[in-house]
């Protein structure tokens, strides 16, 4: 029987969640530590008068240093809010850390009676989003329910998109459906990852630029491991190999 998306996401979650997970406290400290710095370094970051966090979940690439450097520029930091019962993601205002609390899913979330996010009351919005793995043309797998991809298309393409990520989750390629949402940039520790329509970041900044329907396989900032891996266009997947 043919695999479906459906199957090879389900794969992908459990081996690159599983992989997440391995990684000690101290070395998801330190190279989240990285991938933050990069995010600061960008033009576009420093452009943007609003930015929409995440607080991470376990290995999740950590935001804090971001959410520091944004309170002291005086920028706006909002972060999600689920509604699960509509499925969507609400973001509101935080103007400190401590007003976040246990919410949906267990994350920690902004109380409901939070500012809600008004894009057209800022000149330009960045959106770091979580991730189980990402793709080289911006694509992105998460925890299965959709709700960053809405979340973004209801922003539009006036916000910029920025996965951020440990280097062993990005893929030449992830499978996708028509509602998946691609990112602007994949940031890992290696290297910044810029689709082919995102703004430029600093100048100087190490980047490697995608184009659709074609895979640089020479890109420093994937594993050469995952393709023995995965073929996903072929419907391959590995049995039982870590």
């Amino acid at each position: 029987m043919a695999r479906t998306v459906a199957d090879e996401k389900k794969t992908l979650r459990a081996i690159l969640g599983e992989s997440r997970d391995a990684l000690t406290t101290e070395s998801a400290v330190a190279l989240s530590e990285i991938i933050q710095r990069r995010v600061i370094e960008t033009e576009f970051y420093h452009a943007a008068s609003a930015v929409v966090l995440y607080a991470a979940k376990g290995n999740e690439v950590s935001t804090d240093i971001i959410l520091a450097d944004s309170l002291s520029a005086r920028r706006a930091v909002f972060y999600p809010r689920v509604d699960r019962a509509s499925g969507t993601i609400v973001a509101r205002r935080v103007r400190d850390r401590t007003e976040l609390h246990r919410g949906a899913f267990g994350i920690l979330e902004p109380p409901e009676s939070a500012d809600a996010l008004d894009p057209l009351s800022y000149k330009q919005i960045i959106v770091c989003v979580p991730g189980v793995a990402f793709g080289l043309e911006g694509q992105r797998l998460g925890r299965g329910g959709g709700y960053y991809d809405r979340f973004i298309a209801e922003l539009g393409d006036e916000a910029i998109s920025v996965g951020l990520a440990y280097s062993f989750q990005l893929l030449d390629r992830i499978p996708e459906t028509g509602l998946d949402r691609r990112l602007n940039y994949i940031l890992t520790e290696s290297a910044v990852h810029r689709a082919c329509d995102a703004p430029l970041p600093a100048p100087r900044t190490r980047t490697k630029e995608v184009h659709p329907g074609g895979f640089n396989h020479r890109n420093p900032g994937i594993h050469s491991w995952w393709r023995g891996l995965f073929h996903l266009g072929d419907n391959e997947t590995a049995q039982g190999r870590r």
